[in-house]
């Protein structure tokens, strides 16, 4: 069965927004799917974020227009074993190459795998036969092949929103076969880079003798299907016009009130083991070290809201960014003068519009990301006549497409300390011209052409293998 015109798409996500949301998507994927779904009376697909006593029966269902929001809550077994366990505490790390953090626990394998097959059979009844399944991200590894076992014939494509380890981390974690072999259940199976792509060829090559040809085709576990990489865009014009709004906005004339005009860095993550954190402050604390000169003229802004910390590893960072920004402060702080504002709660993407818009600096350094949207949403808030710079992580994903940003090794805070410098003293001219040049890419490849080519890729995939 092909991928026509007229075909329904069914996004399956681990999360998906309340109907209220949806109708103003804040996150990349709902930024991406949002349009194709109401395009084609699409359905999305996934856990509510609530937990329930027993398993449902039947999802819930929610209309919006065109659009149909299903869903289903969690048991706390579930949450526990699926979610918090394998999910985050053993795939999440794995995929991020943090082998000293990944927690393996049998039953909790079992779980992420029962709870795929029970998406299955929730979803399996809202399927009709022409319906493309367009499955996102780690949580949902096993569900193409639960839904083969039900006897779901449609096309159905995967995308990675992480990195993919090689074989020798991959192999770490136990079961990792069922995690390989799962994935070339679909049709087509996406990544954000080359780099991801490469590994999950070697894990193949190493775990089952399976081959992926030039033009994607791969044979492994006795199955045959394509993959190909497709870095995820942002709404570009969106967060442009977002950005461009607060030139003359109440909101600005607070931030200038409180920085004096002083210059901003600012970093926006989730409070995660995977965003370098910590060592993002250290070369900070080296820049004020090593350039007396920019004591009083700079202030860095991180904001990290909470994220998993029901999952081990979590705590121990928020306290850790808690000591340095006290210590940091302690060291440098005059009494008009802040070095660091450490916010660890969230913003709406309209505020951080805001804040992306008036920093002089976006610090983007990520030990290992699979893309990373806050670097090409710091570049698409800026002002083109006064841009600021973007030093970016060599391991982000955006770091291939991002060039003429300030590429740095997080590891190395002294080299991440001089960039800082760099670009806080960069002139005018040759921020105008990094800014245009990353624009550019970002206009062409928005998170709209990031759609239609992965569905593009998914109907040819699905016309050469039936």
């Amino acid at each position: 069965m092909g991928v026509s015109l007229l075909s329904r798409l069914v996004v399956v996500s681990n999360r998906v927004a309340p109907i209220g949301e949806a109708q103003k998507p804040v996150g990349g994927l709902a930024v991406a799917v949002l349009a194709a779904l109401k395009e084609t009376n699409g359905i999305w697909f996934g856990w509510s974020g609530e937990t329930a006593k027993e398993q449902q029966r039947t999802p819930d269902v929610a209309r919006d227009g065109k659009l149909t929001l299903a869903t289903v809550d969690l048991t706390p077994r579930d949450v526990r074993e699926y979610y918090n366990g394998f999910s985050n505490a053993a795939l999440w790390p794995i995929l991020h190459y943090r082998l000293d953090l990944a927690k393996f626990q049998r039953n909790e394998f079992l779980g992420y795998m029962r709870v795929n097959d029970w998406f299955a059979r929730m979803l399996l009844p809202l399927l009709e036969p022409d319906d493309i399944v367009w499955i996102h991200d780690y949580h949902l590894i096993p569900l193409a092949r639960a839904l083969r076992h039900f006897g779901a014939n449609n096309p159905i494509g995967f995308f990675l929103h992480t990195p993919f380890p090689p074989h020798d981390i991959l192999a770490a974690l136990p079961r990792h076969q069922d995690i390989l072999s799962s994935l070339c259940h679909f049709d087509l199976i996406g990544f954000q880079t080359e780099h991801d792509l490469a590994g999950f060829r070697n894990c193949l090559e190493n775990t089952a003798n399976g081959t992926i040809d030039e033009d994607g085709v791969v044979e492994a576990f006795g199955l045959t299907s394509r993959a190909a990489v497709f870095p995820i865009g942002l709404d570009t014009e969106n967060m442009r016009k977002l950005a461009a709004r607060h030139d003359k906005s109440r909101a600005r004339r607070r931030l200038h009130e409180v920085l004096h005009e002083r210059r901003m860095i600012i970093g926006v993550d989730r409070l995660d083991y995977s965003k370098g954190l910590p060592g993002r402050f250290q070369a900070y604390r080296e820049l004020l070290k090593i350039y007396e000169d920019m004591h009083g003229k700079v202030t860095l802004m991180q904001i990290a809201p909470p994220s998993r910390s029901d999952v081990y590893g979590y705590g121990d960072i928020r306290t850790e960014l808690e000591n340095l920004t006290g210590n940091i402060n302690g060291e440098f702080a005059d009494f008009d003068w802040m070095p660091i504002r450490y916010l660890n709660r969230s913003f709406s993407r309209d505020m951080l519009a805001c804040f992306y818009r008036e920093a002089r600096v976006g610090l983007v350094t990520p030990l290992r990301d699979g893309m990373n949207l806050v670097a090409k949403e710091y570049i698409a808030a800026q002002n083109p006549e006064d841009p600021g710079v973007l030093v970016l992580s060599q391991f982000a994903g955006a770091a291939a497409q991002m060039q003429d940003a300030l590429i740095v090794n997080p590891y190395d805070t002294a080299e991440v300390a001089n960039a800082l410098y760099r670009a806080l003293r960069m002139p005018l001219r040759e921020r105008r011209k990094r800014w245009r040049s990353l624009m550019q890419d970002l206009v062409a490849d928005d998170v709209h052409a990031w759609r239609r080519s992965f569905l593009d890729a998914l109907a040819v995939a699905t016309r050469e293998q039936r």
